[in-house]
């Protein structure tokens, strides 16, 4: 599946995306790069509204993960977030850019075998929101995947 499609999938099922103008950007360096505008995603203060940020990191972070379960072959596959911690560093002020770490060779190792022996997985990623190299919003979401 290239990116578009899945920017499209996104904006199909989760519709939030669409309005939030969620663009699935890259994969550069192991590392899925996600924007949206700061326009539409605004709060009272003039910077990021929590709630888009927070939106954000975790698709971005299922979309690692929903990359790599349809790059291991799983067509029909179930992912969702169980758990997440997210920290706000600093206000957003421009339009936002995630980065997303896709999940390392041991990660994938792993899930694959979890996979195959009991049909069900979990893995954790990562996502920063960064603005002037400074990391404003951190995230760790752990999901599980069932086949």
């Amino acid at each position: 599946m290239n990116l578009k499609n899945l920017e499209e999938k996104l904006h199909k099922e989760i519709p939030l995306t669409k309005f939030m103008q969620l663009n699935i950007d890259s994969i550069k360096d192991n590392t899925l790069i996600t924007k949206i505008p700061l326009a539409p995603n605004i709060n009272d203060k003039g910077t990021g509204f929590a709630g888009s940020l927070s939106t954000l990191v975790t698709i971005s972070a299922w979309s690692a993960c929903y990359l790599q379960i349809k790059a291991l072959g799983y067509e029909k596959s179930m992912i969702a977030i169980i758990k997440s911690d997210t920290s706000y560093r600093t206000p957003i002020t421009k339009d936002m850019v995630c980065k997303t770490l896709m999940p390392t060779l041991e990660q994938i190792e792993i899930l694959k075998r979890k996979l195959q022996e009991k049909n069900s997985a979990s893995i954790t990623i990562t996502s920063q929101i960064i603005e002037n190299e400074k990391v404003c919003v951190e995230f760790k979401g752990i999901y599980v995947i069932k086949i």
